[in-house]
């Protein structure tokens, strides 16, 4: 569903790293509805996907995952210093920098995103719940930014049906 313009390289890094992570388009497209279907009930999940493909087409949300994903790619790896190599491999409560990147990535549609994206990070459905699940490797980073995208999908998808009705 992306649109008719060619992708840049960066974009193409970004949504390639996702799926590398185990992170498909459809998945976020779920989470999308999960948040949206019942204030538009008619939604479809083309309409969620073309949201959500949009929405990857930022720079800033590209080069938000492109960090965080490499954060726990070196965590991973155990390729950080101490103390931040536990922090991360913990994913830490108080910690918060996940979710900073994560709201850098929310504050591109407004504020409907920020409770979006509270809401979806604190049920973690769909996709969310296996990324933060330790045993499927680090995902610190990754299971906010996942969340991010999907609210701020559904913020674009909002904004953008208040404007028809």
């Amino acid at each position: 569903m992306v649109e008719k313009r060619e992708m840049d390289v960066v974009e193409k890094v970004a949504r390639k790293w996702l799926h590398e992570r185990g992170v498909k388009i459809e998945d976020v497209a779920e989470l999308v509805y999960f948040l949206q279907v019942k204030y538009y009930p008619e939604l479809t999940m083309d309409l969620c996907r073309s949201n959500v493909d949009r929405v990857l087409a930022k720079r800033e949300v590209q080069n938000a995952i492109l960090t965080g994903i490499q954060l726990d790619k070196l965590a991973e790896e155990g390729k950080l210093e101490a103390p931040l190599q536990g922090i991360i491999e913990r994913d830490e409560g108080l910690y918060g920098v996940d979710e900073i990147v994560a709201l850098s990535i929310v504050n591109v549609y407004g504020s409907i995103g920020f409770t979006n994206y509270g809401y979806i990070d604190k049920e973690k459905p769909g996709i969310l719940k296996y990324l933060n699940d330790k045993k499927n490797g680090c995902h610190t980073f990754l299971d906010d930014i996942v969340g991010a995208i999907a609210a701020a999908a559904s913020s674009r998808l909002a904004h953008s049906q208040e404007s028809t009705e």
